[in-house]
Order: C-alpha cells, then structure tokens, then sequence
C-alpha cells in the first residue's frame, strides 16, 4: 500500500513536475492577490494569451522563447494602458480587444509555420516534461518574483485600494504599476512550461479569490494563497498520475472545487451573521 503512494516519486519526471510546483506557486499565488484586489483578474488572462506571438516570433528569429514571451505580454499591457487612457472605451472591453487580437495573431503565425518544436506544450502546457532548463527558469523568475512582492507588498496594497493616496505619500505609483505588470508578465513566462498559456490564468486568479473568501486581512491572505496553491499544484499533479490524466488542468478543477467550498463556507458564515443581527436587533 505504501509502495504504491509513494509510486510518484520513484520517477524523475514526476520528481521535476514536484519541484517546479514549489518553484511557480509562491509568485503565482502572491500575484494573485493583487491581481484580485485590483479587479485585475481580466488582465492575467489578457497577458498568458498575448504572449503567443511573441513566443513564435521569438522561435523564428531563433531567440529564447521567455524573451518573445515576456516582451509580448508587456506590449499587451502597455498598449491597454495606453488605449484605456485616451479613449472612452473601459479598460476591461480594452483587454479584451487587445489580447485576443494578439491571441488570433499568434495562431495565425503558429500555424503558419513548420517545426519539429513542440509548441503546442507552450499553450496546454507540459509540466510531466519538465527538464532542468525549465527548473532553473521558473526558479530565478519565480524567487525574484516573490521577492519583490514580499518586500513591496504594503506599497502595492496602497496602490491597489487608493492610488491617489499612494502618490501623495511620495510613492512612485507608475513604477508600482508598470513593476506589478513586468512581475505578471514574468511570472507568465516561468508557468509556461508547466501549465501553458491557457491555463495559466487559473492559477494567477483562483487562489488570490479563495484566499480573499477565508481570509480577513491582506497579509493571511497571502499565505492561504500560496497554501491553497501549493496544495492544489501537488494534489492534482499526484491524483493525474493515478488516473491518467493531464496534471494542468486537474489542479484547474481541484482549485475550482476549493473556490466552490470557500464561497459556500463564506456564504454561511454571512447568514449566520445576519440571523444573529436579526435576533440581537
């Protein structure tokens, strides 16, 4: 019985898709509380998807594919800030305009050409290939990533619920802005290994959204985020290996059931709330 548990770990390539969960799940779900606080959710989806042709203009120039990667996702940013700026259109129909612009641009120019490469890794993901190269990348970007939310955070957190304030108290709100959107954008970059593009966006959303439903303050919220996703990474990646499925999105499905039972829990606690406040008025 324990032999079979233990299965999983007896192969390196489940070893590698183990260590690259501990390397991508602390930037992903320390971004995802500011991306949810900021109601930036629309924009982590907006950044994964815009980074496609960037990846394949990057191959074909024969260029490391986290270079086109990380300059297309923050072209897509820079060009929604511009357009939301200077026009009347709000900014989340302004994402949606711009990234599946460059998404259906990026399909074209993937289909456009001929490679023995396995790109389609790069949109679905393929954390059960994981190789050294992808630890050694997800691991710099990902503890340069926490580092810089774990020492920014109270500054970011001003930024997100009163920008006004944050520049009258002398902080540089465009370069907490511009920095929040390089560390999404690179953060994109060390997921795509693993999960891909389309997917990536659960992890940059759900886990900032369980945390904001169970707990009551910012700096708890950041630690049952990356416990949550933690948690979610390790179990769906173990629970594929024993039926047989893709480890992506069985850690999208189990984070859905957490968020499920956080909104449900959440939604008893205010009942029972308001009951009491009924009784006591």
């Amino acid at each position: 019985m324990i032999d079979t548990l233990l299965q999983p770990f007896q192969f390196v390539f489940m070893q590698n898709a183990f260590w690259i969960i501990l390397l991508i799940a602390p930037p992903t779900a320390l971004l995802s509380c500011f991306l949810v606080l900021k109601g930036w959710a629309l924009m982590g989806d907006a950044v994964s998807h815009a980074t496609l042709p960037g990846i394949v203009l990057a191959w074909i120039l024969g260029l490391p594919l986290i270079v086109g990667a990380f300059v297309a996702g923050m072209a897509c940013a820079v060009a929604t800030g511009y357009l939301s700026d200077h026009s009347r259109v709000k900014k989340d129909t302004v994402m949606g305009v711009v990234f599946s612009g460059m998404f259906g641009l990026g399909i074209i120019m993937y289909t456009s050409i001929t490679t023995n490469e396995h790109l389609d890794h790069v949109l679905f993901g393929n954390m059960l290939g994981v190789g050294a190269q992808d630890l050694w990348t997800a691991g710099i970007i990902g503890a340069l990533v926490t580092l810089l939310l774990g020492l920014k955070w109270r500054d970011l957190l001003l930024h997100a619920f009163d920008p006004a304030q944050a520049q009258a108290s002398g902080l540089n709100t465009k370069l907490l802005h511009y920095g929040l959107l390089a560390a999404l954008s690179l953060t994109i970059v060390a997921t795509l290994s693993a999960v891909g593009l389309i997917l990536a966006v659960a992890l940059l959303v759900t886990p900032g959204a369980i945390a904001f439903l169970v707990a009551r303050s910012f700096a708890p919220m950041m630690f049952v985020s990356m416990a949550v996703c933690t948690f979610a990474m390790f179990a769906g990646t173990y629970v594929s290996f024993f039926i047989d499925s893709s480890p992506a999105p069985t850690i999208v499905l189990i984070l859905t059931l957490l968020f499920i039972i956080a909104f449900v829990r959440r939604m008893r606690i205010t009942r029972r709330m308001s009951q009491r406040a009924a009784l006591s008025g």
